[in-house]
């Protein structure tokens, strides 16, 4: 079944899963696709099964910052759903890939039927909430090689080595100026750590890229271990 492919349908029990997926459609997201604008009614909720949506926090002079990532490992629009609130954030398809999607107002219906999918929802809630607050402190202490390398490694969980990754948005990633990227990647290249070209970057010696990275990622993967270690 295709919706498995993500980890939060995945780990619904088969019952349940059937019981949601008649509301479930497949999409393709493509490269900057734009999910939501910042306080626009959320109207779909995205599971995707590959791929990587960024969530952005726009600035008044024209800056921009990520303050999360979702992959194959979450979701998209359940929270603010559920209470029919607004996105908080520019919602926009950083690489491109496959996702389950249902309307906002039939997870409502569905989540009110069946607590344990509501459940898993919070859960992740608590997740990405912990990411952010993750992020929030990595870019106010820690220096732009760790931080480019802990975001580097969270992008390979989710879509391997070979990242199709523009300098400009790499740069609003991680809260700096795009020469400040052009010099760490180039750092990071003469290192034998990657090989970047023409908006792709490819990850050649992961070893390395942990080593320099701060420890944010390994603290995001032991949130995310925590909150989902058990199927409550």
């Amino acid at each position: 079944m295709p919706h498995q492919k993500n980890f939060l349908l995945n780990r619904l029990e088969p019952a349940l899963l059937a019981r949601i997926v008649p509301h479930l459609s497949v999409v393709e997201l493509g490269h900057s696709d734009v999910l939501a604008e910042t306080h626009e009614r959320i109207e779909k909720v995205y599971f995707p099964h590959s791929g990587i949506i960024s969530c952005v926090v726009e600035l008044a002079g024209g800056g921009a910052i990520e303050s999360g990532m979702i992959g194959n490992d979450g979701e998209f629009g359940a929270s603010q759903a559920l209470d029919d609130k607004v996105s908080l954030n520019h919602v926009v398809t950083q690489v491109g890939g496959v996702a389950s999607v249902i309307s906002s107002d039939r997870i409502r219906e569905v989540a009110d039927e069946l607590p344990a999918f509501r459940g898993l929802l919070v859960k992740y809630e608590q997740f990405f909430l912990a990411q952010v607050q993750q992020t929030a402190a990595c870019n106010a202490v820690h220096n732009i090689p760790a931080r480019m390398c802990k975001w580097l490694l969270r992008m390979n969980d989710l879509v391997g080595d070979e990242l199709p990754l523009t300098q400009e948005f790499l740069a609003q990633m991680i809260g700096v100026r795009r020469t400040s990227v052009t010099d760490v990647a180039g750092e990071l290249q003469k290192a034998g750590m990657i090989k970047y070209s023409r908006g792709r970057i490819r990850i050649l010696d992961l070893e390395q890229i942990k080593a320099w990275a701060c420890e944010c990622h390994e603290d995001v993967r032991s949130h995310h271990r925590r909150i989902f270690s058990s199927n409550e």
